[in-house]
């Protein structure tokens, strides 16, 4: 399994700004077995693989609000059938943000920052793998945050973030063939636009069920002199909707020149994590950072 990520980004003025990316992820090599166990020889191997390609602007409109879009290339190539027919999909996608940061003010006897922001991401055309087959929903979330930072001197600053999310495709619904046999669940044959407003009242179990599909983080920073932080967080999700739940710790150091950070995942879930148990290491380098004076007498 490979991930990779490439991004530039090129401040235009004090108040906007431009961005690329281009994003790949590949499953490996699958191999395919018959039924019975049997490995096939003819088209035995895939390689599953998604591309997306990004290109976003930003601007700040007021001293404390900026607003951002982007628009996305997305090409999928999921094959994991030997079926003829089944082919890579192609999809545009547009995200719209909004991010607010206020000035300081006095929360009791601290200095406080509030932040907020909105992420609605992946607004775009179904995919379609088969040929007249059924299309696919491409995965559009609704993200809303905000958090505190209590600035309690000049040294100390201890943030706490929430986060909700909400993924605005419909629900899918049971389908049966003429005798009333089950045949699974299947998303409905709606366009995207409809999809996005239909996914707020579709569940089956009514209002309870559609809050039961929207996760909840919390996550905590302290940082001594912006040189040093420890972080921890908790992600829920219902049981029902996938059972997603882990805490996390982190901490960070800043180099002056050098960025490292480090996580660590535990799975609070019977539903395993990848990441479950796995220390992750970020190293970030500033090429442009004013190197150390040499003193002269």
């Amino acid at each position: 399994i490979f991930l990779g990520n490439l991004t530039y980004y090129k401040q235009i003025s004090d108040r906007s700004s431009w961005s690329t990316s281009l994003k790949y992820f590949s499953l490996g090599n699958i191999q395919f077995n018959e039924f019975i166990g049997g490995t096939i020889v003819d088209q035995g191997q895939e390689r599953p693989s998604e591309l997306t390609l990004d290109l976003s602007y930003t601007l700040k409109l007021s001293e404390h609000f900026s607003l951002a879009v982007a628009g996305r290339y997305i090409r999928s190539d999921l094959r994991i059938a030997t079926d003829a027919d089944n082919s890579s999909a192609n999809t545009l996608g547009i995200d719209i943000a909004g991010f607010y940061e206020s000035a300081s003010f006095q929360m009791g006897a601290t200095n406080s920052i509030f932040r907020a922001g909105f992420n609605t991401s992946n607004i775009g055309p179904r995919l379609n793998y088969d040929i007249g087959g059924q299309k696919s929903f491409i995965p559009t979330n609704l993200k809303l945050g905000f958090g505190f930072d209590f600035l309690y001197d000049d040294a100390n600053t201890l943030g706490i973030y929430t986060e909700f999310n909400k993924l605005l495709v419909p629900t899918p619904v049971a389908v049966y063939d003429e005798a009333g046999v089950f045949l699974g669940y299947r998303q409905p044959d709606i366009d995207f636009l409809r999809g996005i407003f239909t996914s707020f009242n579709d569940a089956p179990g009514g209002g309870a069920e559609e809050l039961s599909e929207i996760t909840a983080a919390i996550g905590f920073e302290y940082s001594f002199q912006n040189a040093f932080s420890l972080r921890t967080g908790y992600f829920n999700e219902s049981k029902e909707k996938g059972s997603r739940r882990y805490l996390t710790l982190g901490a960070g150091f800043d180099l002056n020149f050098m960025t490292i950070d480090i996580s660590y995942l535990f799975s609070t879930s019977n539903v395993r994590n990848p990441l479950e148990n796995t220390i992750r290491f970020s190293l970030a380098l500033d090429l442009e950072s004013p190197a150390t004076p040499i003193p002269t007498e």
